[in-house]
């Protein structure tokens, strides 16, 4: 039986208040500036779940709450997938530069699970979805993300970008505006860490694109 959302959030608040850590997609930190950082991703697979809505905070929800029926065993295998971070809503281009009735709520897959994830059961409308490596821009927030801030988040690091060697550097081949990465729990209120993504092409300034390199 699907469990209702309100369910699902207290589930998943207790799941990441017992594990120590949880994995993450790696990456290296080429480029690092006081308001943001450019990040090379490597490939990795993830669960993706489709939503249309015109808010950001209800496509979250609806998307994590099949993504978490999913990790708790609805899949053909029956398998129990340990949680992740961070949960990932990518916006879709649509009506203007930052705004969409479209979004990929997206849940990165453990190494376990990379090579061949479990299939999810049909009624979820979850799709595997594998990215190549990347570089991505990331501007940290804190608080919750809302749909009352994140154009506004997007919209900084945009201005940030357009002032430093990265400027023109947007990446035309992404299929999504940007991207919110949420790593905390709805119920953790403080010391909350929140991020933008957006896509970025490597031809930043070759000057100064590797003189920062931290590998996580």
């Amino acid at each position: 039986m699907m469990k209702s959302p309100m369910v699902v959030l207290v589930l998943v608040a207790a799941m990441l208040t017992c594990l120590e850590a949880i994995e993450s997609p790696q990456y290296t930190v080429v480029h690092l500036e006081s308001d943001f950082e450019i990040r090379d991703y490597r490939d990795g697979a993830w669960m993706s779940a489709p939503v249309k809505d015109i808010s950001f905070e209800k496509a979250t929800r609806n998307g994590f709450h099949r993504l978490f029926q999913y990790i708790q065993g609805a899949n053909l295998n029956s398998s129990r997938i340990a949680m992740t971070a961070p949960v990932l809503t990518s916006i879709v281009p649509g009506a203007g530069p930052l705004h969409s009735s479209a979004y990929f709520v997206r849940f990165f897959l453990p190494v376990k699970f990379q090579a061949s994830p479990p299939t999810p059961l049909p009624e979820l409308n979850l799709k595997p979805y594998t990215w190549d490596s990347r570089y991505i821009a990331v501007r940290k927030f804190s608080g919750f993300a809302r749909d009352s801030n994140i154009v506004q988040e997007a919209q900084k690091l945009a201005t940030s970008l357009s002032r430093s060697p990265w400027a023109n550097c947007t990446s035309e081949e992404s299929s999504s505006a940007y991207s919110i990465a949420q790593y905390n729990s709805p119920f953790k209120f403080i010391g909350r860490v929140n991020e933008v993504w957006v896509d970025v092409n490597a031809s930043g300034s070759e000057d100064d694109k590797y003189s920062e390199v931290v590998t996580y």
